[in-house]
């Protein structure tokens, strides 16, 4: 019984990998396909994301611009990048396209994100291990020789930018509220 146990789980874990790979090469695809329109129209491309499954998928691309993004920025660039979509049809299936800024807790991908928003407080997620942990917040004080630096708790950290899952600003929102 073990046996078939063990089997059943190898299985699950094939196809769970496999499934992950897939939706990498995707985001890499759509990517590729979507930033360099995005740039053309002016806009920052941050992020874009494609989670959930038949017709509940969502594709959400995450735009900025030094002016900030309005409700007409979304609108002009959901029209561009959904003629570009159905165009290259890149996705199988159903799927909802979203457009938004990034927000407060913006997304950091590009090494370039990390040198802008130095002193900012990030929390950040290692694909492997880093320091004993995966998951870690603190001040983020540069990017060097291709590795994330960040204080945590006074002590420094230089993670391999490789190794990064997923970074964000982590803003203090009580701060935020009282600016305003």
């Amino acid at each position: 019984m073990h046996g078939v146990a063990l089997a059943a789980a190898l299985v699950w874990a094939s196809a769970h990998f496999w499934f992950l790979e897939q939706a990498k090469l995707l985001t890499d695809r759509l990517t590729e396909l979507l930033k360099p329109e995005i740039e053309r129209l002016g806009y920052e491309f941050v992020a874009l994301e494609y989670v959930g499954s038949g017709a509940n998928a969502v594709l959400r691309i995450f735009i900025d611009h030094e002016s900030g993004i309005s409700l007409e920025d979304c609108e002009k660039v959901s029209r561009e990048v959904g003629a570009v979509l159905d165009v290259e049809d890149p996705i199988p299936g159903e799927y909802n396209l979203e457009l938004s800024s990034p927000g407060l807790d913006r997304p950091l991908t590009e090494p370039a994100h990390f040198d802008r928003y130095r002193g900012e407080r990030i929390k950040i997620r290692m694909q492997k291990g880093f320091v004993g942990r995966r998951r870690l917040t603190g001040l983020l004080t540069g990017f060097e020789n291709d590795a994330v630096v960040i204080d945590v708790d006074g002590e420094e950290h230089k993670m391999p930018f490789a190794n990064v899952e997923m970074a964000r600003l982590a803003p203090d929102y009580d701060a935020e509220l009282r600016r305003k």
